[in-house]
């Protein structure tokens, strides 16, 4: 009986299994098997959320704090960056200066000139000079032309052995005899304390028009003849005075000058004590 109990048992669990396997083939049991897994499923969705919520509240400060640090490495190569294109802006302006410096040598072999760097200039308002980075030991002397490949700087005013200053002839004290071109017309540079170039001494009568060149006379012994210095922006022309005045605009721009020319082989003359002072017999 045991044993005959026993093998029915073992067929009523079977063809109920059997059973079950051919309900759930055949779909019957996909209602009961959701029902039933539902609560579990939801639990589990449940749990998984708080375990994402919980490892996203752990990492969030060490993911901001690598954050952080990209940018901070990614502005410190910005910054590199933007360095690097200054500098190359620096050399490529050098290089353009230095090629037009070249160019107006060989365009006025008639003069030898040593290029210098401007490394400071004079802090006073009233006074106009700049310090080059070449003195005595580069035979640099004192009244030498300086030049840029625009034109008229002014002339070496005093030098140790290696460095120089120059005073602009925009400086008050500057005068620098000059002629007007086309006319040909001889006239007085003198600066201002403005830092303004004003033009003296022109005969009345003569025909003065604006745009006109003014360049270097040659006379007085200070410079060498037809260097560029501007052109007249302005007459001041009185029938009472004996001469008119004119503004002149130079070609130089004295706020930027970088590098500059000296003519080397010009040799100043000092003509003053050969000039008829006033009340000499």
């Amino acid at each position: 009986m045991n044993t005959s109990s026993r093998n029915l048992q073992t067929i009523v669990f079977v063809l109920v299994a059997v059973g079950f396997i051919a309900l759930a083939l055949g779909g019957y049991l996909t209602p009961l098997s959701r029902m039933i897994l539902s609560p579990f499923i939801s639990a589990q969705s449940w749990i998984y959320s708080r375990y994402q919520a919980a490892q996203d509240f752990i990492r969030t400060p060490q993911d901001m704090a690598r954050l952080q640090q990209k940018n901070l490495q990614s502005e410190a190569q910005i910054s590199q960056l933007q360095a690097q294109i200054i500098e190359l802006q620096q050399q490529l302006a050098e290089t353009n200066i230095l090629s037009a410096l070249v160019d107006f040598a060989r365009a006025n072999p008639e003069n030898r000139y040593q290029a210098a760097s401007v490394i400071a200039r004079d802090p006073s308002p009233f006074l106009h000079y700049v310090i080059i980075n070449r003195g005595s030991d580069d035979n640099i002397q004192r009244g030498m032309p300086v030049v840029t490949q625009q034109g008229l700087v002014g002339r070496i005013d005093a030098t140790t052995a290696n460095a120089a200053r120059v005073q602009l002839i925009t400086d008050s004290t500057s005068i620098v005899s000059a002629k007007i071109q086309p006319s040909g017309t001889q006239a007085v540079l003198r600066g201002q304390l403005s830092g303004d170039l004003i033009l003296d001494l022109i005969p009345q009568g003569t025909l003065v028009e604006a745009g006109d060149l003014v360049l270097t006379s040659g006379l007085g012994g200070g410079y060498p003849a037809n260097i560029v210095i501007g052109q007249i922006s302005g007459i001041r022309s009185q029938p009472q005075d004996l001469f008119q005045t004119a503004s002149v605009q130079s070609v130089v721009n004295f706020n930027q000058l970088e590098i500059v020319l000296v003519i080397v082989n010009f040799k100043p003359v000092n003509i003053e004590p050969l000039i008829p002072t006033q009340g000499a017999p």
